[in-house]
This record gives structure tokens, C-alpha cells and sequence, in this order.
């Protein structure tokens, strides 16, 4: 039975992030989608259309057919009998994401949240700590939404505010969790302010529009240009959140002395990047932002980059034999990969065993360092050396 629950969580594991990938699809592609309809639109020329209160429209051809969306000032005169709304795509994102990341880290902060290189605490308080992130980024944005967003050139002041709090946020993840889990938890507090934004004011402002509608009444314009604002401010988080999410597969940028910095410098790259799409979509070809974008990226691809390692003493090259490396999984490895827990479904307390996933151990040890995870037992560079070694010799 105790070799069933590992197993059953990487199922759940798997079945959760499926789930995730799934629905995020769906929230981002709706949210490109109307991001793209909206700069796309264009002010109608038939009278009929003005005099219905039709601001934009489009024309397009897809799947064989053609399609004329139209946008409304504030609302159309009647309601239409079937109203689709968006909203379930972000809160199921947001409900898997939250679930996987229970599983993951919440279920393991000794393994996942905490590195005592870093920080040392408490599970408990890694828990308390990982949550806070959430819960204060929401509150921290909506407060700086609610202050500014409404003002004279809010829209500025907003963004530069925002970016000074993912910034701090950033640099405070990253000194209190090990890096894989401080970009994560980056890109989770982000997508939180983005689902809250749909819960909390985008459908809130759009239901109060219909009830003014149904009871005879016109809808404030004010819900609209809130929900605009927020819709806004979520397609910029959009490629930020993405790189967080994949992040934990490339340790070379979260495992730097300064991942807080390449973080930032990645998500700033993105939004440059982004916002050329945007304004692309309006027509408007401004170079300078994708080229900014990919500078950026290969500016820090260029600082991350391995430096050559001195030549080693003789003595030190020599190929391993199979009785040091077996020393070496079972001091930094069998820990979590045996016959009770076998992490992975991998087992890794036999020479047999060993030899069978020497690939394996190849990729996550020595080439990726992804594992021990957070270096939670210790393995040092001379012992990754050493496997590359006897790997690159064979693996015998």
C-alpha cells in the first residue's frame, strides 16, 4: 500500500496538469481571441448598424464560413435570448493550477517549497508564506487598480506601480523558496490577480449591465471600461505566467545567484513582445518592441551561459567504477527513488537499477541538474562530474 500512494499521486499529478493545460487553452486562446477582435475592429458605414449603437465591426472567413462579429457602445437595445458568457475557462484554470500546485508543493514543502541554502524555515511557515503570495498580490494590484486606474494618465501610473510589485515580489520569492518553486509561485500570484480580475469585476460589471437591461433600465457605461481595463491588464500577464509555468524544466535560469533578476528580465521580454502583437493587431507595425524582446532574451541567454571549468587532476577524470557511483545514488538519490517510495516510478537502490536508468539519471543530474530537487541531499559538483563520466563511458 505505501508503494501505491506515489504512484497514485504521479496519476493525479498528471491527470491535474492535463486538466490545466486543458483549460488554460481554452481561457488564453478566448482571451487572445477578443484581445485581437477588439483592436481588429473596424466603425461601421451602414446607418442601420450606427443607428443600433454598433461601434465596430468585423468581417472574417474561417472553417468555410463567414463571420461579422459587432461590438455594442454599451449594449445592445434588446438583450438577445442566448448570452454566452466567459468565465468558467479562467476560474478552471485557476481551481486546476491551484490543485496542482496543492499536490506538488503544498503536499511537499520540505522537497518543493524549501531550500535551506536559501532560507531556512519551517514546512508549515513555507506554506503560510507560499499562500500570503496569492492572497497579497490580489490585494496589493487591486488596491493600486482601485487608487490609481480611474485618474488622469492612471493607466501609467498603474502599470509602473504594478511593475515595481511583481519586482519586489520577485526578488523576496526568490530569497525565502528555492528558485524552482519562487518562479513558479510568481507566475501562480500573476495568474490569481487574472482570475480574480474576471471574478471580482469583468463578469460582476458585465451581470449588472443585463440586470440594468431586464429592468428597463441603460447600463452604466462605467462596468465596461472597467472590464476593458482589467481584460487589458490580464493579456499582459498572459506570456509571463506561460514562461513561469515551464520554467521549472530549464534549472539554469532558476537556479542562478540572481533568478530574480533573470525573471524579470524574461517577463519584461515577453510583454515587449506581447505588446507588438497588440498593436499589430490595430495595424500598427512598431519594430522596435519584438526586436527589444529578443535582444533581451539573448542578453540573458548570453549571461547565463556555462563558463568553461578548469582542467581537473588526472586522478579526478579517471572513469568511475560502479561501486562509486552506487556510493553516490545512494547518498544523494535512493533517499527518494527505492522500493517504499519510488519517486517517478523510478527505483534506484540496485547497480540494476541504476544501469537502467542511467539516461535518466544522465539528463536530470548531470546535464540538467534538475535532481536531487532543490539539492535537498547535497550532491556536489565533483559527484555530478563523476556520473557524466561514467555515462559518457558507457554506463557500465
Amino acid at each position: 500500500m505505501e508503494t501505491l500512494l506515489p504512484y497514485a499521486l504521479e496519476w493525479t499529478n498528471l491527470l491535474m496538469r492535463w486538466l490545466h493545460v486543458i483549460v488554460a487553452i481554452a481561457w488564453i486562446g478566448s482571451s487572445f481571441y477578443f484581445v485581437w477582435l477588439d483592436n481588429s475592429l473596424l466603425a461601421p458605414q451602414d446607418p442601420e448598424l450606427i443607428a443600433k449603437g454598433v461601434s465596430g465591426e468585423l468581417w472574417a472567413v474561417h472553417g468555410g464560413g463567414f463571420y461579422n462579429p459587432q461590438k455594442y457602445m454599451v449594449a445592445p437595445a434588446k438583450l438577445p435570448d442566448h448570452l454566452h458568457w466567459f468565465y468558467w475557462e479562467s476560474y478552471s484554470t485557476w481551481l486546476s493550477g491551484f490543485g496542482l500546485f496543492t499536490i506538488l508543493y503544498l503536499f511537499n514543502p520540505n522537497v518543493f517549497l524549501v531550500d535551506r541554502s536559501v532560507f531556512d524555515m519551517a514546512p508549515a511557515t513555507a506554506i503560510v508564506a507560499a499562500l500570503s503570495f496569492l492572497v497579497v498580490g490580489w490585494l496589493a494590484y487591486d488596491g493600486i487598480c482601485r487608487a490609481f486606474g480611474q485618474r488622469e494618465g492612471g493607466d501609467r501610473i498603474v502599470a509602473i506601480q504594478v511593475i515595481l510589485y511583481v519586482a519586489i515580489s520577485s526578488w523576496l520569492a526568490c530569497h525565502l523558496f528555492s528558485g524552482r518553486a519562487a518562479f513558479l509561485l510568481i507566475g501562480a500570484m500573476i495568474a490569481t490577480v487574472m482570475s480574480a480580475n474576471v471574478y471580482f469585476w469583468i463578469i460582476p460589471g458585465q451581470r449588472k449591465v443585463v440586470a440594468a437591461m431586464q429592468a428597463g433600465q441603460t447600463p452604466d457605461p462605467i462596468h465596461g471600461k472597467r472590464g476593458k481595463q482589467r481584460s487589458v491588464h490580464n493579456t499582459y500577464f498572459t506570456l509571463p505566467v506561460l514562461f513561469t509555468m515551464i520554467s521549472n524544466h530549464y534549472s539554469m535560469t532558476y537556479a542562478h545567484p540572481y533568478n530574480w533578476v533573470v525573471l524579470l528580465l524574461i517577463m519584461l521580454a515577453s510583454v515587449f513582445i506581447r505588446q507588438f502583437f497588440i498593436l499589430k493587431h490595430k495595424g500598427q507595425w512598431v519594430w522596435p518592441y519584438p526586436a527589444a524582446g529578443v535582444v533581451l532574451l539573448l542578453a540573458v541567454a548570453a549571461w547565463l551561459a556555462p563558463r568553461p571549468l578548469p582542467a581537473a587532476p588526472a586522478a579526478a577524470t579517471a572513469m568511475p567504477l560502479m561501486a562509486e557511483i552506487k556510493t553516490i545514488i545512494d547518498q544523494r538519490c535512493v533517499i527518494c527513488h527505492n522500493a517504499q517510495i519510488a519517486n517517478k516510478n523510478i527505483r534506484l537502490d540496485s547497480a540494476d537499477a541504476i544501469k537502467a536508468n542511467a539516461q535518466l539519471i544522465y539528463q536530470q543530474v548531470v546535464v540538467q541538474k534538475l535532481m536531487p530537487m532543490n539539492n535537498a541531499s547535497g550532491i556536489t559538483e565533483a559527484e555530478r562530474a563523476a556520473l557524466g563520466r561514467w555515462f559518457e563511458a558507457g554506463a557500465k
